[in-house]
């Protein structure tokens, strides 16, 4: 019995076939996409095993919960689907494109929303599967390509955050003045749960530089809560930091492929991964209410797992 699907897919679905003339098995195909899509992400919200995805019910679908989508929840989607179904390149291509054409359904036929979150989405190259983070000399190179320029002292902070605490670009945005308290961060994260998660020393000294430097000077800055503001003194957007990730990567000379504040998450996770942070404590940083989510962002290389088998002590007994 083929289970109900949201009435907001449905009316794409029809459009599909009646106006853009898709055949009825790209129709299926593009169902298939987006309703998985809308099952992982329910998955991730209510804490629900990937392996029982397929009984997650989606009819309940609003546009509310839609509008609430990012960039990163499709990239994250992405490489659930590269990492747990071992989908290959050309198929996540198709989902990224089912992606973007339903979201530019949503706000250019039926203006139920503002921002398109899948402007950005970049197709997968066809072949190509390394995960994309950056290595430890790459993100130091990263960070001194930060230009010394009227918001220095801002960007310097958030990208401490950024690759310090993994923290989503979304939760970067919405975090306020009241957010800290000591060294303690206070991140409301997705699906509005709240976690704690400790200031070390990088981010508390160059968020004091900010305050102290730059956010007083800033207009409006004053009656405004939000921590980390825009030159005319509102909070940031997504695709502000966005391109000011980007503008990073081109001004350090490393130009670093698809660098985007998500992937500042993955090299946070996984340069922590590497020094010995275990996958637990990990998962309770990123906000992940899914040990499996976690291990999507935890990046190994082969030689090192090939190292880890040489270094068992049993290996000495051959």
């Amino acid at each position: 019995m083929q289970r109900e699907i949201p009435k907001i897919l449905k009316d794409f679905l029809v459009y599909l076939t009646t106006i853009k003339g898709k055949s009825l098995r790209t129709r299926k195909e593009y169902e298939y996409d987006i309703s998985l899509f809308f099952r992982f992400l329910k998955a991730i919200e209510d804490d629900i095993a990937f392996d029982n995805m397929d009984d997650i019910p989606i009819k309940d679908i609003t546009i509310d919960f839609i509008r609430e989508i990012s960039l990163e929840d499709m990239y994250l989607f992405l490489e659930y689907c590269e990492a747990q179904r071992h989908n290959s390149a050309a198929t996540r291509a198709r989902k990224t494109a089912t992606l973007r054409s339903f979201f530019k359904y949503l706000k250019g036929k039926k203006r139920l929303i503002e921002d398109n979150p899948a402007d950005e989405l970049e197709t997968p190259k066809i072949g190509k599967k390394k995960p994309i983070y950056m290595n430890q000399e790459e993100a130091e190179m990263f960070i001194a390509g930060i230009k010394r320029s009227n918001h220095y002292y801002r960007n310097y902070s958030m990208i401490m955050f950024f690759l310090n605490l993994g923290i989503r670009v979304s939760e970067v945005c919405s975090l306020n003045i009241n957010s800290i308290q000591d060294n303690m961060l206070r991140i409301v994260g997705k699906g509005d749960k709240e976690r704690t998660v400790f200031l070390n020393k990088a981010c508390i000294q160059s968020l004091h530089v900010y305050m102290e430097k730059e956010r007083p000077f800033i207009q409006g800055a004053s009656s405004n809560e939000a921590l980390f503001l825009s030159q005319k003194g509102t909070r940031l957007t997504r695709q502000t930091v966005a391109k000011i990730v980007k503008q990073i990567n081109k001004d350090s000379g490393l130009n670093k492929a698809k660098i985007t504040p998500h992937k500042l998450r993955h090299t946070s996770a996984t340069i922590m991964y590497k020094n010995g942070a275990d996958i637990r404590s990990l998962q309770h940083i990123l906000g992940h209410t899914s040990v499996s989510t976690t291990q999507i962002y935890t990046h190994v290389e082969d030689k090192e797992i090939q190292q880890v088998i040489e270094n068992n002590p049993f290996n000495n007994l051959g």
